[in-house]
C-alpha cells in the first residue's frame, strides 16, 4: 500500500484515500484567484505541526508577500517556524530558470536529500513561460520535480490557462510528469462557484467526481466531500477471495497467501459488472 501523508486540506483526504502519497510529486491547477498558494501554505503549515522541516520555493512572490497572504488568513504562528528555522524560503524569483534548476537546485537537494520533508512550489508557471521549446520545458520540470521527490512531499502549483479540460500545452507537460494532479476549478461571475478533482493518483485510489470548496479564514480551503467519499466496500471481493481460494485449496501455502496479498488492492468499484465465477477461474488459472 503507497504510505499517506496528511494534506491539511480538511475534507480532501477523504477522496485520496488518506492524504498525498509520501515522497511524490503533486501539481495543483487552478485560475487566478482558485485558491492555490493558500494550498500550498496549508500543505506546508500541516508539515510544520507535526514536527517536519519545510521548504517553500517561490518562482514569482517574493518571501513577504506570502508572509503576507499566510497572516491575513489568521496563520500567525508562520512567524514562530521561520524564526526556528523549520521553514525555509528559497527565492527564485527573477532568475533564469535553466541555472537555477540544473545548477543551484542540485547542491540545495544534496544537503536536504532524504530529510522527509515538504517542499512547496509556487508557481511552476514561469518556468513553462520561460521555455516555449516543450522539449526544454519538459527536461527542465522533469529534472525539477525528480530531484525535489528526493527531499520529500512536493506540491507544486500551476496557473490554468485555456480550455476547461486541461488540454492547454501549458499544462499539459506538467500534467504528464506529476505523480498526481488536483484541479481546482474556479469560475467567477454571477453564481461562481469552486469545485476541487483529484484528476490522477498514481498508485492510489482517489475519487473521480468534483465536489465543492470554500475558502475560509482561519482555516483556508475546505472540501466539502461526504463522510463516506470513499468508503472502502470489499462484499463482492470477499466473495470472490472465497471463490479463487476454493479452487486453490490444494495449493501450497504461499501461493495462497500471495493470491491473498494481491487481493488485497482490490475493491468492489473495481470490479463491478464482472462475472465472478469467470474471474476467479481466471485468477486461479494465472497462479497456477
Amino acid at each position: 500500500m503507497v504510505e499517506k501523508v496528511k494534506s491539511g486540506i480538511p475534507g480532501l483526504d477523504r477522496i485520496t484515500d488518506g492524504g498525498l502519497n509520501k515522497n511524490s510529486s503533486v501539481v495543483i491547477i487552478g485560475s487566478t484567484g482558485a485558491g492555490k498558494t493558500t494550498f500550498a501554505t496549508q500543505f506546508i503549515r500541516r508539515g510544520l505541526i507535526e514536527g517536519k522541516e519545510c521548504i517553500f520555493i517561490s518562482l514569482d512572490e517574493n518571501k513577504e508577500q506570502i508572509i503576507r497572504d499566510a497572516l491575513d488568513m489568521g496563520w500567525d504562528e508562520i512567524l514562530y517556524y521561520i524564526q526556528e528555522e523549520k521553514l525555509v524560503f528559497v527565492d527564485a524569483s527573477g532568475k533564469e530558470f535553466s541555472t537555477f534548476i540544473k545548477k543551484e537546485l542540485p547542491d540545495f537537494v544534496s544537503s536536504w536529500k532524504s530529510a522527509n520533508a515538504r517542499v512547496a512550489i509556487d508557481p511552476l508557471t514561469p518556468v513553462v513561460w520561460a521555455n516555449p521549446a516543450r522539449y526544454t520545458q519538459r527536461e527542465l520540470l522533469s529534472f525539477m520535480l525528480k530531484e525535489l521527490r528526493k527531499v520529500g512531499t512536493l506540491v507544486a502549483t500551476l496557473e490554468e490557462h485555456g480550455p476547461p479540460d486541461l488540454s492547454s500545452p501549458e499544462t499539459v507537460i506538467p500534467m504528464y510528469l506529476a505523480d498526481s494532479v488536483i484541479h481546482l476549478k474556479y469560475r467567477a461571475g454571477e453564481n461562481f462557484n469552486r469545485m476541487i478533482k483529484v484528476v490522477k493518483m498514481r498508485g492510489s485510489r482517489h475519487s473521480e467526481d468534483y465536489y465543492k470548496y470554500r475558502i475560509i479564514p482561519g482555516l483556508g480551503l475546505v472540501v466539502f466531500s461526504p463522510l463516506k467519499a470513499l468508503e472502502r466496500k470489499r462484499d463482492r471481493v470477499i466473495q470472490l477471495e472465497k471463490l479463487v481460494l476454493s479452487r486453490m485449496r490444494n495449493e501450497s501455502p504461499v501461493v495462497i497467501n500471495r493470491v491473498k496479498k494481491m487481493l488485497k488492492n482490490i475493491e468492489d468499484d473495481d470490479i463491478e459488472n464482472i462475472e465472478l465465477d469467470e474471474l476467479a477461474a481466471s485468477i486461479t488459472e494465472a497462479f497456477l
